[in-house]
């Protein structure tokens, strides 16, 4: 089995581009970011929007009404700020502003990831609520933000706190 070097921590000066290649990459690499988190909103979105046409959503309680509620608005809410740096785009194109469209894109998008926290959160809520009932809910909704918050926010703040790069 070959042994994997440890990763060197790289910095800015390391790469060979320019200020305007930087950002050229930034945008893509931002792009193909924000379309993998679209692909779970349309998901998410498409089954929040059907949900109620379910003969059996009447006979839900009303604390899952307001849950299914919450969680569709922080999807769309979501939606709308991972779709935003879009019509940025569209509207600055070509007027030398692609330093603000990737600050303003990756501040939207982090944004938008708390709202789909929240937004995964609801819908983990929901179903337990209405599959197992009774505790499940509650036990089912602290654990699914734990994991989402701690994956997708706890350990890349750590990791930047910490200032390396690679494992440890």
């Amino acid at each position: 089995m070959p042994v994997t070097p440890a990763p060197r921590q790289l910095s800015q000066d390391q790469r060979d581009e320019t200020p305007i290649e930087r950002l050229d990459r930034n945008t893509i690499e931002l792009l193909n970011e924000l379309r993998v988190a679209g692909t779970g909103i349309q998901i998410m979105f498409a089954f929040l929007l059907v949900a109620p046409f379910n003969a059996r959503f009447t006979h839900i309680s009303e604390f899952a009404r307001v849950d299914y509620f919450i969680t569709l608005v922080c999807v769309a809410v979501s939606a709308v700020l991972l779709m935003a740096p879009s019509i940025h785009h569209r509207i600055l194109f070509r007027r030398g502003e692609k330093p603000y469209l990737v600050w303003m894109a990756n501040r939207l998008a982090i944004v938008a990831m708390v709202f789909l926290t929240i937004g995964f959160t609801g819908i983990m809520v929901l179903l337990s609520d209405v599959v197992l009932g009774g505790p499940a809910p509650l036990i089912i909704g602290l654990l699914s933000a734990a994991v989402i918050t701690g994956l997708w926010f706890a350990l890349p703040l750590i990791k930047r706190a910490r200032g390396r790069v690679g494992p440890g």
